[in-house]
């Protein structure tokens, strides 16, 4: 007897919840991390409080501790990384999904697939001994009436904010690059051919691929956002791990990540060792809310992308 084609079977069933439990653990293994780190740092977050966030001390010597200039130093090394990767890695995303020619096309990919598995301490590694030269001698050639400036001052170290952020740009570059090529691989055919119909140029056809593919370019680019927060000993070697807030370019300066990297194994006391999981439960919250953030971006961003708003709004961007 054949059954109700609304009926699931009991196969269907077991695969449907087994599916469903690796979902689920996904969502436990989050709230455990939360939790854990929460427990493991409490005796900091009852002595400090709110302090912790906004203060600038950190003297393991006298007690006293403030994640402040650790959390500047994330976000600064980490906008400085995507404000130079961004617009080089679309680049090459560009380049490769719609102007390569097919004999190099394959070579790129492979090779921004290589610069994406070399791992952390490599670059490290490499911008010891080439980078942080390459930003002394340019320190050094930095005008007088620069150097005057807040964003130049400073001893020409080679060490600091400026060689951190060019070691995490090209580390972005990669992941951020092979995002956007596929996003725009992804945009449908019809879109260009339209677009050619209507008279517009290549580049005008590439403007619309781009402008319907916006959303998945802009997830690429918190991806590289997100990788860039999270990095931790390239940026150890190379930052300089002085908390000090400064908005110098080649002041030495510390991550979140670099700092519990550092002194995880030297937390003699139990004050310290809370103070430096505490760190990573901010670095936790403040890495699931930008994800927050950049999701609810990517919907506010689709939601008026429907019907004709897409034509209309891709006719202007080729005109």
């Amino acid at each position: 007897m054949a059954s109700r084609p609304n009926q699931t079977r009991p196969d269907e069933r077991v695969f449907r919840a087994g599916a469903g439990a690796f979902g689920l653990l996904l969502i436990v293994i989050v709230v455990a991390i939360g939790i854990e780190l929460y427990r493991q740092s409490q005796l900091s977050i009852e002595r400090f409080g709110w302090h912790f966030w906004t203060t600038d001390t950190w003297d393991p010597v006298l007690g006293e501790y403030g994640a402040r200039p650790f959390i500047w130093g994330t976000f600064y090394s980490s906008i400085l990384a995507l404000l130079i990767a961004g617009p080089i890695a679309i680049g090459i995303a560009i380049f490769i999904s719609e102007l390569c020619p097919d004999r190099l096309r394959r070579p790129l990919v492979f090779l921004t697939e290589l610069l994406a598995a070399i791992p952390s301490i490599v670059y490290g590694l490499w911008g010891i001994f080439v980078l942080v030269p390459f930003v002394r001698q340019f320190q050094v050639l930095t005008p007088e009436w620069l150097r005057s400036v807040p964003l130049f001052t400073g001893p020409p170290l080679g060490v600091g904010m400026l060689s951190a952020a060019l070691i995490l740009a090209i580390m972005v570059i990669p992941f951020t690059s092979s995002i956007a090529r596929e996003v725009l691989r992804a945009v449908p055919h019809a879109q260009r051919e339209a677009a050619y119909a209507l008279g517009a140029t290549r580049w005008e056809a590439i403007r619309m691929a781009m402008f319907y593919a916006r959303t998945g370019i802009i997830g690429s680019i918190m991806l590289g956002f997100g990788r860039a927060l999270g990095e931790t000993m390239a940026v150890t070697m190379l930052i300089g791990n002085n908390p000090q807030i400064s908005l110098s370019l080649y002041a030495p300066q510390y991550t979140m990540a670099a700092v519990i990297a550092n002194e995880f194994t030297e937390a003699t006391d139990d004050l310290y060792l809370n103070a430096l999981v505490e760190i990573g439960l901010v670095l936790f919250v403040i890495t699931l809310a930008i994800n927050v953030i950049s999701r609810l971006l990517i919907w506010s961003m689709n939601r008026p992308a429907r019907g004709p708003v897409v034509r209309t709004a891709a006719l202007r961007a080729a005109a």
